[in-house]
């Protein structure tokens, strides 16, 4: 497979990250939708929330400890390669994401233990990383 040359702008949003499972049929909680950047995700077989881990409250299926890399967009949905130019070099050092995809532009999530090595190897692969959110 050959890897991709394309080169993207990234910032590091501030704050952590958690991710929340919660039933298929649940109502979409007020706390998950706050903030700057959230999303909410239903399907046939559960409803995830990613929101700032300071909104949820005790007692839910959760992984905290998650950072979040904007991707300056905003991309044609016809774009190829976007992920994958991202993905590679993070897969290469062993660090997993979540992917966020919206309209116009890519968000991964990452381990906030990994951020710094995912940072890194994106810079690496000659993408340019705002780090102004950095700070744990």
């Amino acid at each position: 497979m050959s890897k991709s040359k394309r080169c993207f702008d990234l910032s590091v949003l501030p704050g952590s990250f958690t991710i929340v499972r919660l039933a298929a049929d649940a109502p979409v909680p007020g706390w998950a939708t706050r903030g700057g950047f959230f999303s909410v995700t239903r399907t046939g077989d559960e409803l995830s929330v990613v929101c700032l881990a300071n909104q949820v409250p005790a007692g839910f299926a959760s992984e905290t400890g998650w950072r979040a890399l904007k991707v300056k967009g905003p991309f044609a949905l016809s774009e190829i390669g976007v992920l994958a130019a991202l993905a590679a070099p993070l897969a290469e050092v062993k660090v997993s994401l979540l992917a966020i995809s919206t309209f116009d532009t890519d968000y991964l999530l990452v381990g906030e233990r990994q951020l710094h090595a995912a940072v890194t190897a994106l810079k690496g692969a000659g993408h340019r990383i705002e780090e102004t959110g950095a700070t744990s």
